[in-house]
């Protein structure tokens, strides 16, 4: 399961065993096929995803996470083909996990599959969608012995 990690944020890095926790979250959100293709996954500051959010989405503020998919493109034979980026920003995840008393561990596994997902097609543009989306999400998280995020 091709999954990259960075840390543009040290303070990530302080989360024990998180990067096989978010291993096994890349492996259970995604279909074989999926999971094939390789994943960024960056551990980034809300300096990084303001800017980001503020060249992409047009909103000059951080977030929680956001997720690129990867542009459809032919690839050179024998590279691998992207499935897309996802970016989690330490301080807002941190002030959201600490409001809803919540480990930041969850919480950014929780991003992490949400972010995922998206990366996959799912979406949360009208009820219905959103309704499907964090159904997948709740069983996703049992998995990971993660309580349903949206009883909170």
């Amino acid at each position: 399961m091709p999954l990259e990690i960075t840390y543009a944020d040290a303070r990530w890095k302080r989360l024990k065993g998180f990067e096989e926790q978010l291993t096994r979250a890349h492996a259970l959100s995604l279909t074989k096929a999926q999971a094939a293709k390789l994943t960024t996954l960056s551990l980034a500051t809300d300096k990084d995803v303001k800017a980001l959010n503020k060249d992409w989405r047009g909103k000059n503020k951080p977030t929680n996470v956001l997720s690129f998919p990867a542009a459809k493109v032919k690839l050179p034979r024998g590279e691998r083909k992207p499935l897309g980026d996802v970016i989690l920003a330490y301080e807002t995840c941190a002030r959201q996990a600490k409001a809803a008393h919540i480990t930041l561990r969850d919480h950014a596994l929780h991003l992490t599959v949400h972010g995922l997902l998206h990366l996959t097609g799912h979406d949360h543009m009208n009820d219905a969608e959103a309704e499907k989306m964090e159904a997948k999400e709740v069983r996703i998280l049992a998995k990971l012995g993660i309580a349903n995020p949206y009883l909170l």
